[in-house]
Parts: structure tokens; sequence; C-alpha cells
């Protein structure tokens, strides 16, 4: 019954972003300079009902569905929690569709996950936190998130600025960063840790066909060029036709928003269940209160 219910609110959640995303203003879903009168210019793509609002909607049932189970079958059930898992898995998934079609994490997206994670902290006070126990100080739980967010900011940050001082390259987008910021601050530092080894092991699966199909690209135009009766003129034309490829559409870029976002909804999903088969590790390192 109540996982009927579940699922039946995930489907119309997941529908309800997809209609939502297509009524966000235009500056949400572009770069903070965007001009609309560049050459370049490319309106934002939108989510569509299919297949991007049933993916969406699929999704958030098998997170609502899972922690219920889960809960149900081996722990003290927490409707706070529930409540809270609600609210922000629709918003990992805007995420998700934002990063992967428009290459843009809108901040008021961080903000509505970081004002979840307030939320999140309150129900840690009031139902109490897996990782925390009940006689541990007060003040803990308010750390826990709090080094959560700043960890989880501080990680990209540094990562963004070892790419940029010994590479020459951006590593990390500030949109990543302040996802991660806000993540962090819902998942706290325990949570932390395990959405983004989710994340970058989610990133890894993903990376692996999409740098094959570049090698092959790219193999396949030098092989375009070495046939040609005019190596230059292919060459510079090959170089025009990926000028005029507007960034997010760019086959080659592989957006780090997407996988943090699932990170973050599947350990909702299971971090009752990650408690169990973890608190033993971390209780031995004495980071368990």
């Amino acid at each position: 019954m109540y996982i009927c219910i579940l699922s039946l609110t995930g489907i119309l959640m997941g529908m309800l972003a997809a209609y939502l995303f297509k009524k966000f203003p235009e500056s949400w879903l572009q770069d903070y300079d965007y001009n609309p009168e560049a050459p370049d210019f490319r309106l934002s793509k939108r989510m569509n009902y299919i297949p991007h609002g049933l993916i969406a909607g699929i999704s958030c049932a098998l997170v609502y569905s899972a922690y219920y189970i889960i809960c149900r079958n081996q722990f003290e059930f927490k409707i706070g929690h529930l409540i809270t898992i609600l609210l922000v898995t629709p918003v990992f998934l805007l995420v998700l569709f934002a990063d992967h079609l428009n290459r843009i994490i809108p901040d008021q997206f961080s903000i509505y996950i970081a004002i979840c994670g307030l939320l999140s902290m309150i129900m840690d006070y009031i139902e109490g936190s897996y990782w925390i126990s009940l006689e541990a100080p007060k003040h803990v739980v308010l750390l826990s998130h709090i080094i959560g967010a700043l960890i989880g900011g501080g990680l990209l940050l540094l990562i963004e600025f070892i790419c940029e001082t010994f590479m020459g390259k951006m590593g990390m987008g500030m949109g990543d960063i302040k996802l991660l910021f806000a993540i962090g601050f819902l998942t706290g530092g325990y949570g932390l840790f395990f959405t983004f080894y989710i994340a970058v092991f989610a990133g890894v699966i993903i990376a692996i066909p999409k740098i094959c199909r570049k090698y092959a690209r790219i193999y396949k135009e030098h092989k375009e060029i070495k046939a040609s009766s005019n190596p230059s003129k292919t060459k510079r034309e090959i170089q025009l036709r990926k000028q005029k490829i507007h960034y997010a559409d760019d086959p080659d870029y592989i957006a780090f928003g997407p996988f943090l976002a699932i990170g973050g909804a599947v350990y909702l999903a299971l971090e009752p269940l990650i408690y169990n088969q973890f608190m033993y590790f971390f209780a031995a390192l004495n980071l368990l209160y």
C-alpha cells in the first residue's frame, strides 16, 4: 500500500519537475553573462514529459520506495527524513537535466538543496541521526552538516585551483562547487564521503564509452584528412564544424553535476543500509559519536 503511494508520488513529482523546468526563466539555464544577441546564442533546452519527465518520475519513485523498504525491513522508520527525501529528490533530477541539457547548474537549485539541508539537520535533532548517537553533544549534529558543506565546496574548489594553476584549464565549474557545498550541508560529513564516491563511480562508468567515442571520432577525422586531395582544406573544414558547435552541445564534454545529483539521491535512499554496512569501519577509526 505505502509503496504504491510512494511510487505514484514519485511519478507525479517527476512530471511536476518536467513541468516546472519548462517554466523556469531563460536566465536560469544560461551562463551568467549570456547575451541573447550573440551570434552563437542558443535557447536553452527544456525537459520533455517523455522521456525526461518519465525518467525523473521513475527515479523519484525508486528513491522513495527504496528508503521506505529498507527502513521498514531493518531500521526504525524516520518520517522526517522521508519528507526531506520527498522534497529534495526532484530537485536532484532538475540538476541532472539542467547540467546534461545546458551545461549549467542554476544557483536556485543549490540554494533549495541547502534549505533542505537545514530541514535535514532539524530532523536529525528531532528524530536522531543514523551516524550520531543520542548521547553525543548536541553541537555534533550541527558540526557534521557544516563540515560536510565546507569539505564539499572546498574539495571541488581545490580541484579547480589545481587544474587552473598546473594544467591551465577549468577543472570544475562554480556550479559544481556550489552544488557539492549544498549537498554536503544536506548529507553531513559522513554522507558527503559516500555521495562523492558514488558520483565518481557513476562518472567513470559513463566516461569510458564517451572517451572511446571521442577517440573513434578523432581517428575518423584523421582518416578523412589523410584521404582528402586537399588535407589542409579538409582540416580547416573540420575545425570550422567544431567551432560552430555550441559549448552546451559539445559531445566530448562530461558534466559532473549529474553524477553529484545521482550520488546525493542514491545516498539518501540507501543511507540506513550504508550506515549498517560501514558503522563498524567508522567506529574502528573512532569517527562515530
